[in-house]
Parts: C-alpha cells; sequence; structure tokens
C-alpha cells in the first residue's frame, strides 16, 4: 500500500496514494490505522484524494477506522473526488455514519477546533 502521513500533535493525515482502496489493500489499511490509534493519536484524518474506487473490503477498513476513534476520538474522511467512490458511500448509506469534509484544508480546520475542544474537556476533568 502506498500512501503518506502527515503528524501534527494529536492529528494525523494519512493519504492514500492508490487509485482502489480494494480486498488487496484493506488489510494494510486496517493494519496501519491500528499503529496510529496505538501511537496515541486522537484524529485521523484520511485523505481520499487518489483513490477512485472502493469495494465492500475497502469500505470495512474505513468502519473500522470509525469504530477505533468512535469514542473520544475523531476520524474523517477528506477530499473524495471520485464520483464513484462517493456514489457507492451514499447507496450504502454510510454518508450518514461518516464524517466526511469536502477537502483537506476543511478537514484539518475541523480537526484542529475538535482538538482544542478535547484538550479543553480534559483540562476541565484534571
Amino acid at each position: 500500500m502506498k500512501y503518506s502521513i502527515n503528524k501534527d500533535g494529536g492529528i494525523a493525515i494519512m493519504e492514500l496514494q492508490e487509485d482502489n482502496l480494494n480486498s488487496l489493500i484493506a488489510p494494510s489499511l486496517k493494519s496501519e490505522l491500528i499503529i496510529l490509534k496505538n501511537e496515541g493519536f486522537k484524529i485521523i484524518i484520511l485523505n481520499l484524494s487518489q483513490v477512485k474506487y472502493i469495494d465492500s473490503s475497502g469500505l470495512s477498513a474505513v468502519l473500522t477506522g470509525v469504530r477505533m476513534w468512535g469514542e473520544g476520538g475523531l476520524f474523517l474522511l477528506a477530499a473524495i473526488e471520485s464520483p464513484m467512490v462517493k456514489k457507492l458511500i451514499e447507496i450504502s448509506k454510510l454518508d450518514t455514519v461518516l464524517n466526511i469534509k469536502e477537502d483537506l484544508e476543511q478537514a484539518i480546520e475541523y480537526a484542529k477546533s475538535y482538538e482544542e475542544d478535547l484538550d479543553m474537556l480534559e483540562e476541565s476533568d484534571n
């Protein structure tokens, strides 16, 4: 699987550099998400700007991320440009479950605001 990761505080931005997110790529994505979770990242942005095709295995990997960051964290999808990928997410009704931002800049802005809110909550708990 080809990808890049930029880390900024508690935010990890993972750019998948593949045309397909399918049964060949999904296990590697799940493994990388587990590593990021174990490293303590509270927020993940998965940039799908280069992905042109996604199958059920790819959707499953994305949902793994949603579950892993479901409590006390944030899992965002950003920059879904492929009409096919958008359509599959809509048809499967996952657009109601997934937190999707139109572009990477919007996702980063949202993530930083969320991180500030998390920090304030953690401070008030102490």
